[in-house]
């Protein structure tokens, strides 16, 4: 006969224990995998020492959480990115750049830099194009 293990050796109790002040977890929402997404899905929550459903969760509210901080975090590399182009070309052509030209740069940078943003991230969403 084998010896019963305390469920505190099994890691069950902190799995189950709701955390102070966290309201209870009541909903339940499904989504349908493949197989072989079912098993990307499982050795992704294993290399992380997670029960499948619990880093779902986890995933799932990052990216509901993060996805303002991401957007603005590349609106801020395309500024950059349009900062560099409109003041490295004339200084590259052997020309200089007054002040004032300069203030003008970083305006049409800061007016622009959410429109070149979305035009950015429209290029990696759009459909490519199949090689034959």
């Amino acid at each position: 006969m084998e010896a019963a293990l305390p469920i505190d050796d099994l890691g069950i109790a902190a799995r189950i224990r709701r955390a102070k002040g966290r309201a209870i977890r009541s909903q339940i929402k499904a989504l349908r995998v493949t197989p072989d997404e079912e098993k990307e899905l499982l050795n992704a929550a294993n290399s992380e020492g997670k029960v499948l459903g619990e880093w779902i969760r986890d995933v799932l509210l990052q990216q509901a959480r993060s996805g303002r901080t991401e957007a603005a975090v590349i609106t801020e590399i395309v500024a950059l990115r349009m900062l560099v182009n409109n003041v490295l070309r004339p200084l590259a052509l052997g020309e200089s750049m007054t002040p004032e030209q300069y203030s003008q740069v970083l305006s049409e940078v800061r007016n622009g830099k959410r429109d070149a943003a979305r035009e950015v991230l429209a290029q990696y969403s759009a459909p490519r194009p199949k090689e034959r």
